[in-house]
Protein backbone atom coordinates (compact mmCIF):
# COMPACT_ATOMS: atom_id res chain seq x y z
CA UNK A 1 0.00 0.00 0.00
CA UNK A 2 1.43 3.37 -1.03
CA UNK A 3 0.76 6.20 1.46
CA UNK A 4 -1.78 8.75 0.26
CA UNK A 5 0.13 11.82 -0.98
CA UNK A 6 -2.40 14.26 0.51
CA UNK A 7 -2.07 12.68 3.94
CA UNK A 8 1.73 12.70 3.75
CA UNK A 9 1.67 16.34 2.67
CA UNK A 10 -0.65 17.26 5.56
CA UNK A 11 1.66 15.66 8.10
CA UNK A 12 4.74 17.21 6.47
CA UNK A 13 3.06 20.60 6.92
CA UNK A 14 1.98 19.82 10.48
CA UNK A 15 5.46 18.80 11.59
CA UNK A 16 6.96 21.86 9.88
CA UNK A 17 4.99 24.31 12.05
CA UNK A 18 7.02 26.02 14.76
CA UNK A 19 6.32 25.14 18.38
CA UNK A 20 4.63 28.06 20.10
CA UNK A 21 4.15 28.97 23.74
CA UNK A 22 0.45 28.19 23.30
CA UNK A 23 1.11 24.67 21.97
CA UNK A 24 3.58 24.05 24.81
CA UNK A 25 0.98 25.17 27.37
CA UNK A 26 -1.67 22.87 25.86
CA UNK A 27 0.80 19.99 25.76
CA UNK A 28 1.69 20.46 29.45
CA UNK A 29 -1.98 20.56 30.41
CA UNK A 30 -3.18 17.63 28.27
CA UNK A 31 -0.12 15.35 28.04
CA UNK A 32 1.40 16.17 31.42
CA UNK A 33 4.76 17.54 30.21
CA UNK A 34 6.48 19.08 27.21
CA UNK A 35 7.60 15.97 25.40
CA UNK A 36 7.29 16.80 21.72
CA UNK A 37 3.92 15.13 21.52
CA UNK A 38 2.09 15.03 18.25
CA UNK A 39 -0.85 13.01 19.55
CA UNK A 40 -2.81 12.48 22.71
CA UNK A 41 -0.89 9.86 24.66
CA UNK A 42 -0.32 11.14 28.18
CA UNK A 43 2.81 10.66 30.28
CA UNK A 44 0.84 8.30 32.53
CA UNK A 45 -0.20 6.21 29.53
CA UNK A 46 3.39 6.12 28.23
CA UNK A 47 4.59 4.99 31.65
CA UNK A 48 1.93 2.26 31.61
CA UNK A 49 3.44 1.02 28.33
CA UNK A 50 6.77 0.56 30.13
CA UNK A 51 5.14 -1.72 32.67
CA UNK A 52 2.95 -3.59 30.18
CA UNK A 53 5.80 -4.25 27.76
CA UNK A 54 8.35 -4.99 30.48
CA UNK A 55 10.81 -2.59 28.86
CA UNK A 56 14.31 -2.60 30.28
CA UNK A 57 17.91 -1.91 29.44
CA UNK A 58 19.21 -3.92 26.50
CA UNK A 59 15.82 -4.35 24.83
CA UNK A 60 15.03 -3.03 21.34
CA UNK A 61 11.80 -1.08 20.86
CA UNK A 62 10.14 -0.11 17.58
CA UNK A 63 7.87 2.96 17.68
CA UNK A 64 5.67 2.97 14.57
CA UNK A 65 4.44 6.45 13.71
CA UNK A 66 7.15 7.87 15.97
CA UNK A 67 6.81 11.44 14.68
CA UNK A 68 8.86 13.81 16.85
CA UNK A 69 9.82 10.97 19.16
CA UNK A 70 6.92 10.79 21.58
CA UNK A 71 6.58 8.40 23.34
CA UNK A 72 9.48 6.30 22.01
CA UNK A 73 12.23 8.57 23.32
CA UNK A 74 10.51 8.78 26.69
CA UNK A 75 10.31 5.00 26.89
CA UNK A 76 14.00 4.67 26.02
CA UNK A 77 14.98 7.38 28.48
CA UNK A 78 13.02 5.83 31.33
CA UNK A 79 14.14 2.23 30.78
CA UNK A 80 17.53 2.18 29.09
CA UNK A 81 16.18 0.34 26.06
CA UNK A 82 17.08 1.40 22.53
CA UNK A 83 14.40 2.70 20.17
CA UNK A 84 13.89 2.94 16.43
CA UNK A 85 11.34 5.56 15.41
CA UNK A 86 9.58 4.90 12.11
CA UNK A 87 7.46 7.48 10.32
CA UNK A 88 7.03 9.14 6.94
CA UNK A 89 7.19 12.93 7.53
CA UNK A 90 10.84 13.98 7.43
CA UNK A 91 10.31 17.12 9.57
CA UNK A 92 8.95 14.99 12.42
CA UNK A 93 11.87 12.59 12.26
CA UNK A 94 14.35 15.49 12.12
CA UNK A 95 12.78 16.87 15.29
CA UNK A 96 13.09 13.42 16.89
CA UNK A 97 16.81 13.30 16.08
CA UNK A 98 17.28 16.72 17.71
CA UNK A 99 15.27 15.70 20.76
CA UNK A 100 17.29 12.50 21.11
CA UNK A 101 20.53 14.52 21.07
CA UNK A 102 19.16 16.99 23.64
CA UNK A 103 18.07 14.13 25.92
CA UNK A 104 21.34 12.21 25.64
CA UNK A 105 19.66 9.37 23.75
CA UNK A 106 21.41 9.69 20.39
CA UNK A 107 23.41 6.51 20.97
CA UNK A 108 20.27 4.49 21.78
CA UNK A 109 17.89 5.85 19.18
CA UNK A 110 17.58 6.02 15.43
CA UNK A 111 15.00 7.02 12.87
CA UNK A 112 13.85 5.27 9.73
CA UNK A 113 11.66 6.93 7.13
CA UNK A 114 9.20 4.24 6.13
CA UNK A 115 5.52 3.41 6.06
CA UNK A 116 4.18 0.93 8.59
CA UNK A 117 2.92 -1.22 5.73
CA UNK A 118 6.48 -1.76 4.47
CA UNK A 119 8.81 -1.95 7.42
CA UNK A 120 12.40 -2.64 6.36
CA UNK A 121 13.27 -4.94 9.27
CA UNK A 122 13.85 -8.66 9.57
CA UNK A 123 11.50 -10.68 11.79
CA UNK A 124 12.40 -10.75 15.49
CA UNK A 125 14.49 -7.57 15.26
CA UNK A 126 12.61 -5.96 18.15
CA UNK A 127 11.62 -7.05 21.64
CA UNK A 128 8.58 -4.75 21.70
CA UNK A 129 6.56 -2.58 19.32
CA UNK A 130 4.40 0.44 20.10
CA UNK A 131 2.20 2.67 18.02
CA UNK A 132 0.30 5.48 19.67
CA UNK A 133 -2.16 7.82 17.99
CA UNK A 134 -1.49 6.28 14.59
CA UNK A 135 -4.73 4.55 13.67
Amino acid sequence: MVPDKKIVSRFQDRYSLPVTDATLAVEREVIGANVGANGYTTVAQADALIRELGLQQGMRLLDIGGGRGWPGLHLAGQTGCSVVLVDIPAPGLAAAVSRAREQGLANRSSVVRAAAERLPFRPATFDAIVHTDTL
